[in-house]
């Protein structure tokens, strides 16, 4: 859509008008001049053609607009684009070239910007060059510490004392996936992010008042005060949280303040259900165990009657016996429950079946003497394991092997079993040594491996895992074997966007730079862009007609908080629509029925949305539309979005208003911007956020700085009046 010059219109009014007096005063002097009969002869020569003299001074308006259209874009519009786009280069990290256009002085000056230009570049060039090598080692440091908090097994979170997350790392991403309760839709990402509030998981009291205990701790003194609390979760999981403080650079002269917290997270749902069960199954066996107790001293009392009857006697026997039988299967229960209370006990971890077959033939190869071949290992399973134990077992069978059984090979076998997965430790015996009287009873015996003993035993190791250890034969083989069963683990989520996000780097889970940020006191209105949080998204739908039941199929969003792109939190979910998709519609955006088939109806994904997107202010590209997809939903959902709305359409025509064009595509071409996956809601979304962080320092050049002053001068552009 082109906007409609203004100043054209003006000029040729004005020329029309000039021209219209000329005529008449022109007119009124041959008019003085003339006597009657002139005037006469005058009056008729003209009357009967003065609609043809205003055709032709009609006509003579549109010659003279279209010059003046051609000399305002040649002289003036020129001109006034060669100033946004210097702008461009000026305000932005830009790097291309002005194309020449208008005058020949115009054209000229686009030369000039273009050698200041790459003359700056080269400048910029040689200071980030000095810059890097300066800050090379305190980006080392920073690199050290990101590595090591992504990478413990330990869940943990760092906060500002609003209770925003500044950190997180991997292990705290997947234990808030695994609380969400909408995991299919945002993976956790509602409830986890950077500058998002804790207290949306865990109670703002229970937090503060832990807080409060350490800071008085603090005040009196303790090196190193901390605090630990149990609370539950909206799903009902429960959490065991410690508190750590984060103190301030302490100098010479002051004392250290408290600038944020460490929580590091345990999930106990499951030990504490396997307590629960223990303490209900002892409880249970000491009452019943009492009475039963009882019943069997008062049947041995009547026994010792020498005159007792026969029916008599056979009925307490019976009651003997069924009170026998029930303190034996009470008392199987309870050993039961502490094996499994046992199992919970000790530190087992995720770990990937393949990687773990690949440790143990590295080891028993180690050892020397023996060849390990790897085979029907199944690649998609994931073991809950003591990988160190368990692979000293395996070196301990494997090197016995060798030395009683005249062993050179061994195999190892992974597949999914009945509820656990099976790991074979298999062989051909040795016409020479009669595997089945060697082998029965090894796993009794304490475990030597690589000259080093251990008090441990397969058994042992067995027990740890929970699972189970025999000795088999196959018959059409002769193969025999030594089989695991051990228990499962949850496969890993893989992240299905990850083709379009970045990922040659380490993930973004840290922002230190939101300890500076405290409570915003102000209304969003007055609060700056930079300092704002916001939710870039955008929507695919079966048409462009939200009101008269076009449908959201597809919804897709990333966060900008602090001044960041943060492009691994972001929301990407396919949705039902539950009516057909137009195949005129599916070469555009590329989402086909069988898609979006089995996906989450809207009414499951918007709520999602609504939580990923609490406390930021919503931006799109064209944001009437996608606002009107969301509003037309709002009775089927019940969510309300009434967010803080900006338009980078809008801003553009703000910035650039001489820009023939404010497409998306026109756009990013402008701030050479690449878009990973047009017309994909994550790849429209992700470059609308490129593009709104390029628009807000220009913004700024204009005096634009707050959120009420972007959104009074976005609504007095021409293209505020698109309506949906």
């Amino acid at each position: 859509m082109r906007r409609f010059d203004k100043r054209v219109a003006l000029g040729i009014a004005l020329i029309g008008l000039i021209c219209l007096v000329w005529l008449g005063a022109t007119g009124g002097l041959i008019w003085s001049t003339l006597d009657d009969a002139g005037r006469t002869i005058l009056k008729n020569t003209l009357g009967e053609r003065i609609m043809l003299l205003l055709l032709m001074w009609a006509v003579s308006l549109i010659a003279v607009g279209s010059a003046l259209r051609f000399l305002v874009s040649y002289f003036m519009t020129a001109p006034a684009r060669l100033a946004e786009e210097a702008q461009v280069l000026l305000g932005t990290d830009v790097k291309r070239q002005l194309v020449p256009t208008g005058s020949i002085e115009n054209r000229r000056l686009a030369d000039l910007f273009n050698q200041l230009v790459q003359q700056r570049e080269a400048l910029r060039d040689e200071m980030d060059a000095r810059v890097q090598e300066a800050a090379r080692n305190t980006e080392q440091e920073k690199n050290r510490l990101a590595a090591l908090m992504s990478e413990l097994t330990k869940s943990v979170v760092v906060c500002n004392l609003d209770g925003r997350i500044l950190l997180y790392n991997n292990r705290a991403r997947m234990q808030f996936r695994a609380l969400s309760q909408a995991p299919g839709v945002a993976g956790g990402g509602e409830l986890i992010g950077l500058g998002r509030s804790v207290y949306g998981v865990f109670d703002r009291k229970l937090v503060m008042h832990a807080l409060e205990n350490i800071q008085h701790r603090l005040q009196r003194g303790a090196s190193a005060p901390s605090a630990q609390f149990i609370t539950t979760t909206q799903t009902g999981q429960l959490l065991r949280a410690q508190m750590a403080p984060v103190r301030s650079v302490q100098s010479a002269d002051e004392a250290a303040q408290m600038t944020g917290f460490v929580l590091m997270l345990d999930n106990i749902t499951r030990e504490f259900e396997a307590q629960s069960r223990q303490d209900h199954i002892l409880h249970t066996l000491t009452e019943r165990s009492r009475a039963a107790l009882g019943n069997m001293q008062a049947a041995l009392e009547v026994l010792e009657y020498p005159d007792l009857e026969p029916d008599m006697h056979e009925r307490l026997l019976a009651v003997l016996r069924e009170e026998t039988e029930g303190l034996g299967t009470r008392l199987r229960e309870l050993k039961s429950s502490a094996l499994d209370s046992t199992v919970l006990r000790w530190p087992l971890e995720d770990m990937l079946g393949a990687d773990l077959v690949a440790a143990a033939i590295r080891r028993i190869e180690a050892l020397g003497g023996l060849a390990v071949v790897a085979t029907e290992v199944d690649d998609s399973l994931w073991l809950k394991v003591e990988s160190f134990s368990l692979l000293q077992a395996l070196s301990y069978l494997a090197e016995r092997l060798r030395q009683e059984c005249v062993i050179n090979t061994v195999q190892l076998r992974l597949s999914m079993g009945t509820g656990r997965a099976q790991l074979d430790l298999c062989w051909i015996p040795s016409a020479a040594k009669l595997t089945d009287k060697v082998v029965p009873g090894w796993e009794h015996d304490p475990m030597r491996s690589g000259g080093e003993d251990t008090s441990l035993t397969i058994q042992d190791v067995v027990e740890r895992h929970g699972g189970a250890f025999w000795f088999e034969r196959e018959a059409e083989t002769g193969t025999v074997f030594f089989r695991f069963l051990l228990p499962l683990a949850a496969p890993q989520e893989q992240l299905e966007t990850s083709s379009v996000v970045r990922n040659e780097s380490r993930p973004e889970y840290y922002d230190f730079d939101l300890f500076q940020a405290s409570a915003q006191s102000r209304s969003l209105e007055d609060s700056k862009l930079s300092e704002l949080s916001f939710t870039v998204f955008d929507t695919e739908t079966t048409g462009l007609d939200p009101a008269n039941g076009d449908e959201i199929i597809q919804i897709a969003a990333v966060r900008i908080v602090n001044g960041k792109l943060l492009r691994h939190e972001n929301f990407d979910q396919l949705v039902d629509p539950k009516r057909n998709i137009p195949a005129i519609t599916i070469p555009i955006h590329g989402i086909t029925p069988e898609m979006v088939r089995g996906q989450p109806t809207i009414d499951k994904v918007l709520p999602a949305f609504h939580q990923f997107a609490q406390d930021t202010v919503l931006v799109a590209h064209n944001a009437a539309f996608d606002m009107r997809c969301l509003q037309v939903k709002e009775k089927v959902t019940g969510m309300v979005f009434d967010h803080p709305v900006m338009d980078t359409l809008l801003l553009s025509a703000v910035v650039h208003p001489n820009q023939e064009s404010h497409r998306l595509e026109a756009i990013t071409e402008r701030f050479n911007i690449n878009i990973l996956g047009r017309h994909t809601a994550l790849g429209d979304a992700m470059a609308t956020a490129e593009v709104f962080m390029r628009l807000i320092p220009l913004l700024a050049e204009r005096g634009i700085h707050t959120l009420g002053q972007a959104r009074e001068a976005a609504q007095k552009t021409y293209y505020a009046r698109l309506k949906y």
